[in-house]
């Protein structure tokens, strides 16, 4: 990282307030966004700042956060039918979800999310166009649910707010990025500091790590550089497409100090989340993950994407060639305990 960029990083890490490592990942900041109420997708600005906004009683709020993980393929056809039927299962998980990464977001998929009625109404985007794509055909986009990152209307209370957004750009050979936020939480053991404790930045990152067994591989960079961005926060979660293709790939969240949830709650189960039904050319793999600094994960599950048409049709028909799978990827959801 030349001389400039390192002075560049450290001005914006402190006129932002945000704690910010110097890689050559550069940050470039975006604003988060919601619907208004005549339906435009307009910069969101919280109430109250984002380091004091966060509080509750441990009667008023969840005690844990609830992530959401998919890559939504960007390649199959039936982009419209296949986001639909995948927001209409997600928003009708129990519990619900707190937070949404989606990997290979398509522009017309996109277009699509943003579009959706129950989007518009209850989540919070990091997107409101393609802009802060560049080249990317398609990108990750996060969304954060209202119900839990707003105050409550009836308490004016909440445990968790949002911070701050940006696109941390790395080396990558597909001009990828690792798409960053930060929310403040209350965990269960600041009720102990009092009536009013202060909250703790949680980081959040959504990535889709460079593609293919080339060689030289970026993905050891690019989690080294993730890595770095969880541990200048103190803590926090990166999830997404990890693409681990290559023997050197399996070890790559340990060397850099990171936790696998599946790992430490699922061990003996394989996980896969890719080439599970025998449709692709290699073997099945775990090419998605959750990892955590910091925290400690509660629950995880894989997620199987339905085809189009069946999603609420209580029955499984048999699967014919002309059916479309929502993704070629299965889901994780993952439980993080506050």
């Amino acid at each position: 990282m030349d001389f400039l960029k390192r002075a560049q990083t450290r001005f914006i890490s402190w006129t932002k307030q945000v704690p910010l490592p110097f890689t050559e990942a550069y940050p470039e900041f975006q604003l988060w966004r919601h619907c208004d109420p005549v339906q435009k997708w307009v910069p969101w600005i919280p109430t109250q700042s984002s380091n004091t906004s966060a509080k509750s009683t441990s009667a008023e709020c969840p005690s844990q956060l609830v992530l959401l993980t998919w890559n939504i393929d960007a390649t199959s056809s039936q982009t419209q039918e296949r986001v639909t039927e995948i927001i209409t299962f997600i928003t009708s998980l129990d519990p619900q979800v707190d937070i949404i990464f989606f990997q290979e977001v398509s522009k017309p998929a996109l277009q699509q999310i943003l579009g959706d009625s129950r989007i518009r109404l209850s989540w919070i985007s990091s997107e409101c166009d393609d802009t802060a794509w560049r080249k990317q055909s398609f990108a990750t986009v996060t969304l954060m649910s209202k119900a839990r990152f707003t105050p409550n209307t009836e308490s004016g209370m909440n445990n968790a707010s949002l911070g701050p957004i940006w696109r941390a750009r790395y080396p990558s050979r597909f001009d990828r990025d690792a798409l960053c936020c930060d929310i403040f939480a209350l965990f269960s053991s600041d009720s102990k500091l009092g009536s009013n404790p202060s909250s703790t930045r949680v980081r959040l990152i959504n990535v889709h790590l460079d593609s293919l067994p080339i060689q030289p591989s970026f993905r050891p960079r690019q989690i080294s550089i993730i890595s770095s961005y969880i541990h200048s926060a103190g803590c926090g979660v990166v999830a997404g497409d990890f693409n681990p293709v290559l023997e050197e790939d399996n070890a790559l969240i340990d060397k850099n100090h990171l936790t696998d949830a599946w790992g430490i709650l699922r061990s003996e189960d394989p996980g896969y989340t890719w080439g599970v039904d025998g449709d692709q050319p290699f073997p099945p793999n775990r090419l998605d993950k959750v990892a955590v600094a910091g925290l400690t994960p509660s629950s995880i599950e894989t997620l199987q994407p339905g085809r189009i048409g069946t999603l609420g049709s209580g029955s499984q028909k048999a699967k014919s060639p002309e059916d479309v799978p929502w993704s070629d990827h299965h889901g994780l959801l993952c439980s993080i305990k506050l």
